[in-house]
């Protein structure tokens, strides 16, 4: 009896590593614009204090090799894996990252510090160590799921744990300036509404999917607005009513505004009905008048965005210096580490890498480097969209599109904040700004982007042609001539042509043409 040899697990099964140049190149150009980035930091940093000078150096040499590598073996896991993914959202996420941290490390690191035994970590080691979790749960979402039957069949139940993490927060969360927006855990702190825009796409998704049908072909009027079926709507709007009402009772409306957009978004994708987009519009603009009258917050919020200068000293002092920032950017910023001028030893806007990182990136990069932040955004989108349409389901379309959209969404609201075109709201920018939980959901969203975006293993290359020399080696001491080849259409000489009923079949397909079925019997240009 011979033993059977152990088989791999089916995630490791059939792999065959394959190559993605593309994402190597980019990831090269990533690296090369990161390394050059701490140069330029580092420079600036001699010239403020001429007495310190290395030369060309890198800012932080040791957190620049730690992203890098961690860039290289997330890279590499993609590769051994040998599925094709896209090869663009990767190096697009890299750069936002790598821009993060080189804020982080421009900044006072006093300005958010943690102790861990006998380690004392500032504001640029903590975000780093987000960056390391956040991109390893990325590559590991990418590589290990294969199948969405967890998250399309639980619809229900993850909407119910989203609400419940929601809940959990406004009783046991902090209170800050009238906010529970996080629950502390020890030395670790995080905010459960993070999670909750995945579980909110995941459940709409699912959802959507499955009425799809019916809430396209039958339409309830209320007048002359046409609305979903209510027995079908019914059970989405309680849910959504739930969280949203659980979210603005939290204060939290940067998180109302971003789910809000992402349902109405998916709404319209699923249906195709710009009714329920102008219906659901409606209502917000209502929801919003009376949070205006209600809710304090939202209206010192409103005052602030229509007329900062009214407290130029107090409520309003952050957009301000804000708007001053942009201003004193230009076209081409003053360059890293130049810009943010101290006012009284501290810096001009207090809460900078977490609410207001765009603004310190438009005064120390410009107009320019600001566009060039918000196309990668657009990058982000453009490929969840393109993954989103060639899904293979409906379940698949509307998750790609709707987890593209929350980090699209949620760019826009933080930079139209900044640049006040909207009231603030204090969502943090993807990838950017400080915060742990907010990357770590980011990974999550990019992860599950990439697995979407998989189609399979690569098949094997199609066995090479024998040569002419093996061929004529093949032939043997018959010293018989093969049959001459015949073109499409023509007989030899002395033959009968067949009747048409036993020609055969790929002749008659439509789309075959002599062309095809020569070059299949030829080479390949790459394999010769």
């Amino acid at each position: 009896m011979t033993a059977t040899p152990a088989s791999l697990p089916a995630i490791l099964g059939p792999i065959r590593p394959r190559a993605r140049w593309r994402e190597t190149r980019l990831l090269l150009i990533v690296a090369a614009a990161i390394a050059a980035g701490s140069v330029s930091l580092a420079l600036t940093g001699q010239v403020a204090d001429p007495g310190e000078s290395h030369g060309l150096s890198l800012a932080n040499p040791v957190h620049i090799a730690i992203y890098l590598g961690l860039l290289a073996a997330a890279h590499l896991a993609l590769v051994l894996s040998g599925r094709r993914m896209d090869e663009i959202l990767l190096p697009t996420a890299a750069m936002l990252g790598g821009i993060s941290l080189l804020l982080m490390e421009r900044l006072p690191q006093t300005q958010v510090v943690q102790t861990l035994g006998s380690w004392k970590l500032g504001l640029a080691d903590i975000q780093l160590a987000w960056l390391i979790l956040s991109f390893s749960l990325a590559t590991m979402l990418a590589v290990t799921v294969r199948s969405d039957r967890w998250l399309r069949l639980y619809k229900y139940t993850w909407a119910a744990a989203g609400v419940a993490l929601l809940l959990a927060t406004f009783v046991l969360g902090d209170d800050v300036n009238g906010q529970r927006l996080s629950i502390t855990l020890g030395p670790v702190s995080g905010q459960p509404a993070e999670l909750l825009k995945v579980i909110l796409v995941v459940f709409l998704a699912g959802y959507l999917s499955e009425n799809r049908p019916l809430l396209v072909e039958e339409s309830t009027r209320l007048g002359p607005i046409s609305l979903p079926p209510l027995p079908f709507l019914a059970p989405m709007a309680a849910m959504w009513a739930i969280a949203l009402g659980v979210v603005v009772m939290q204060r939290d409306l940067g998180a109302a505004l971003l789910f809000f957009t992402v349902f109405l978004c998916l709404l319209y994708i699923a249906t195709g009905r710009v009714s329920y987009v102008v219906f659901g519009v409606l209502l917000f603009l209502l929801g919003a008048y009376v949070m205006y009258r209600l809710v304090p917050t939202v209206q010192t919020r409103v005052d602030i965005w229509a007329n900062p200068f009214r407290d130029p000293t107090g409520s309003g002092y952050q957009v301000i210096q804000s708007l001053y920032a942009f201003g004193r950017g230009g076209l081409l910023g003053t360059g890293l580490g130049a810009g943010l001028p101290t006012v009284d030893g501290n810096l001009p806007i207090p809460a900078v890498h977490t609410d207001f990182p765009l603004a310190a990136l438009g005064e120390e990069l410009g107009l320019v480097g600001v566009t060039a932040i918000l196309g990668l955004f657009l990058v982000v989108i453009e490929r969840g969209l393109r993954i989103a349409a060639s899904a293979a389901d409906e379940f698949r379309s509307l998750l790609a599109a709707g987890l593209a959209l929350v980090i699209g969404t949620q760019a826009f609201i933080i930079a139209a904040g900044n640049l006040k075109l909207i009231p603030l709201t204090g969502i943090t920018l993807p990838f950017i700004s400080y915060g742990g939980s907010s990357l770590l959901v980011n990974g999550i969203i990019i992860g599950f982007l990439l697995a979407i975006s998989d189609h399979g293993v690569e098949p094997p290359p199609p066995p090479r042609p024998p040569g002419r020399l093996a061929r004529l080696l093949g032939r043997g001491g018959a010293g018989q001539r093969p049959p001459p080849r015949v073109a499409r259409g023509l007989v030899p000489v002395g033959v009968a042509p067949s009747p048409p009923s036993a020609m055969p079949d790929q002749v008659d397909q439509p789309g075959a043409t002599g062309d095809d079925l020569d070059s299949a019997e030829q080479p390949r240009e790459d394999d010769r």
